[in-house]
Formats: structure tokens, C-alpha cells, sequence
């Protein structure tokens, strides 16, 4: 049998399209380890599918002055034996790289031990970690034509995200009764990312009279960020977040509206769900949401709202326009190259192995 060990952490995205390659990998024949940080959310997902899970020191990596800058390294260093000391003892065959702070002692590692690595960007342009673990890389796997402008010659592998195959396992008239709605109208589904958009929700319930005279909505707005004075609107149901009913929710939307986090588009790719997006805006990040969104819309699978021009009539009007126009979008969705990101990466993997 060969042996993978996957890695990956620091956010929720970085490992669940890892959890998503592991069915395909031990129908493969693979032996599947894991190396994230000591107590990262990967630890406990991962943890989760019964996968023998290895913590390692990790320094977060900063473009910008902190004090932790002149400590991190060390952390690093520490980081760097420990993964040494996890791969001599599983003499993996080969190492598959989600990104993260955690992985770059473990991807430097394996280059040291003559252990082939694939990576996975998922962003258009690749986060500072993955840039400085690229060089060490045999292919980067990358989810935007875009993408392989970054990259080094003879590495851009274009494959799309893996994505959960429970996703495309839900039902539609379960997602109905679910949320309650008998399906009369057209399902508008928003969603703000993990920790929802305070924007993005102010807007959709400012905007719910004209809204909801067309849909009835399904709003999973984030922690703490229900508001019960319309809890008694017949077409509009919000959650925190929804967990084993998702697959159901999914396959009962109409339209999505979304934030352009990589993993979340690739998704909706996936679904063919058309969809309205609206990155999270360069202020409040590194613009990679941006970049994302602009090239889905470029392939024209999306429309794109920034979030400095949304108000409730540019909301409304752009949703409008999306769900009379949502076969053309389809259709575009239904013509990507990115049919089967699962079983591409897979060959990959098996390509490279020791």
C-alpha cells in the first residue's frame, strides 16, 4: 500500500478539500497521515475521519511589523524538525500541500528527504506561504486559468477544488420542508462565509420587501448575527449556520448569493448554482476574494457586486439580473474544464509517488 501524508490548516479551507481527496485516495490504495498544527481547527477535523493526525510547531508568517516576527521563526525551525522526525517515521511516498502556515516546514522537509510534493493553491494568486513552498513543489494544482501566470514553468496543473461529495447528495423536497417552504417560489440562498457579513446581512434585510416578493430566502448569516425582528417574515429564514440539513439547502437554492472565498465558488461551480458575488472588499483583506470573483465572472459563471457599491437597489437589481439570465449561466458552468477535480489530482498523486 502507499502512504500520503495531506497537509494543511489555519482555516476551515485549507482542510476540507484534503478531507474531500481522502474516499478517492484509499480507493487509490492509499495510506492516509495528516500534519497540521498542535491545536489548529485542522486537528479536530481531521480527527474527526479517524486519520492518524501529527501536530507540529507552526510561526505564522506576516508581511507586515510585529513583535512575533523575531519569534516565529524559531517556531518554524521547530516546526521544520518535528516534520522531519513524522516523515522519517512514515516514509510517505508522497506529500499533498493544502497551504497554510503549517505547511511549509512540512513541504521543506519532505524536499530535503527527496519526497515529491503537490500543492494546491486555491486563491488566484498564491498566499505567502504557498509562495515560498512552490519552488519545492513538483505540480500546483490551482483553481483559475489566472493562476498559472504565477507560477513557475511546467508546475500550473489547472484541477478546480475538490469538493465534498455529500454535497451533491442532497435533496431538494427535504431542503424544502427543512426550511418550510412549499416551493411555489424560487429559493434565494445567502451566504456570508463562516463567520457571516454584517454588510452583506444589513443589506439583504433592508432589502427584504422587494426580495421577497420573488424568493423565499434562506439566509445563513453567522454567529451571532441572527435578528429576531423578522422572525415573523413568512419568506425569510435565518440560521447561525446549518450543518447536516446543508446538502438539502444547497439542492433546493435557486440562487446563491456569496462572498468569493475559493472554496466557497468552487462549489457553486461544482453545484451549478448561478450565483451573485460579493468579495470581501481590499480593505479588509488581500484582495484575493476580488480576484477570484472577477475571474468567475470573466468565465462568466458569476456576477459581481463590490461591496462598496452595494446598496439595496444595486442588490436587488443585480439578483434580478442573475436569476432571468441563471441558463446562460448555467450553461457556462455546465462547459468548464474543471469537470473532476478529484480524480485529476488523484492521477497527479499517483504520477508522482515514490
Amino acid at each position: 500500500m502507499s502512504k500520503i501524508i495531506m497537509t494543511g490548516g489555519g482555516t476551515a479551507g485549507h482542510v476540507t478539500p484534503n478531507i474531500a481527496l481522502m474516499p478517492a485516495l484509499k480507493e487509490a490504495g492509499y495510506e492516509i497521515s495528516y500534519i497540521g498544527s498542535y491545536n489548529g481547527i485542522e486537528k479536530e477535523l481531521i480527527e474527526k475521519e479517524g486519520i492518524d493526525y501529527y501536530g507540529i510547531s507552526s510561526g505564522k508568517l506576516r508581511r507586515y511589523f510585529d513583535v512575533k516576527n523575531f519569534t516565529d521563526p524559531a517556531r518554524v525551525l521547530k516546526g521544520y524538525k518535528e516534520a522531519r522526525r513524522v516523515l522519517k517515521k512514515e516514509q510517505p511516498d508522497v506529500i499533498f500541500s493544502k497551504g497554510g502556515y503549517v505547511t511549509v516546514p512540512v513541504v521543506f522537509a519532505a524536499k530535503n528527504m527527496n519526497i515529491p510534493v503537490i500543492i494546491h493553491e486555491s486563491d488566484l494568486t498564491p498566499g505567502l506561504a504557498n509562495k515560498l513552498a512552490i519552488p519545492k513543489a513538483t505540480y500546483v494544482c490551482h483553481n483559475f486559468p489566472e493562476t498559472a501566470e504565477h507560477l513557475p514553468e511546467g508546475k500550473s496543473r489547472l484541477t478546480g477544488c475538490p469538493i465534498r461529495q455529500e454535497l451533491f447528495e442532497g435533496d431538494r423536497e427535504a431542503g424544502l420542508k427543512f426550511l418550510g417552504y412549499d416551493g411555489s417560489k424560487p429559493i434565494l440562498m445567502i451566504i456570508g462565509g463562516s463567520t457571516g457579513a454584517q454588510a452583506i446581512n444589513e443589506c439583504v434585510r433592508a432589502s427584504l420587501d422587494k426580495l421577497t416578493a420573488t424568493f423565499d430566502i434562506v439566509h445563513l448569516c453567522g454567529k451571532g448575527k441572527l435578528d429576531d425582528s423578522y422572525s415573523d417574515n413568512p419568506s425569510y429564514k435565518q440560521y447561525e449556520y446549518v450543518s447536516d440539513e446543508l446538502n438539502d439547502v444547497f439542492a433546493c437554492a435557486d440562487m446563491v448569493i456569496s462572498r468569493a472565498g475559493a472554496n466557497a465558488i468552487c462549489e457553486l461551480l461544482a453545484l451549478k448554482k448561478p450565483h451573485l458575488l460579493i468579495p470581501l472588499s481590499a480593505s479588509a483583506s488581500r484582495g484575493d476574494q476580488i480576484l477570484n470573483a472577477n475571474s468567475f465572472k470573466k468565465q462568466g459563471f458569476s456576477e459581481v457586486l463590490e461591496e462598496e457599491d452595494m446598496t439595496s437597489d444595486t442588490l436587488v437589481s443585480n439578483v434580478v439580473n442573475v436569476y432571468s439570465n441563471r441558463e446562460n449561466y448555467i450553461s457556462k458552468m455546465n462547459e468548464s474544464p474543471m469537470s473532476d477535480p478529484i480524480a485529476t489530482i488523484v492521477e497527479l498523486i499517483q504520477e508522482v509517488s515514490r
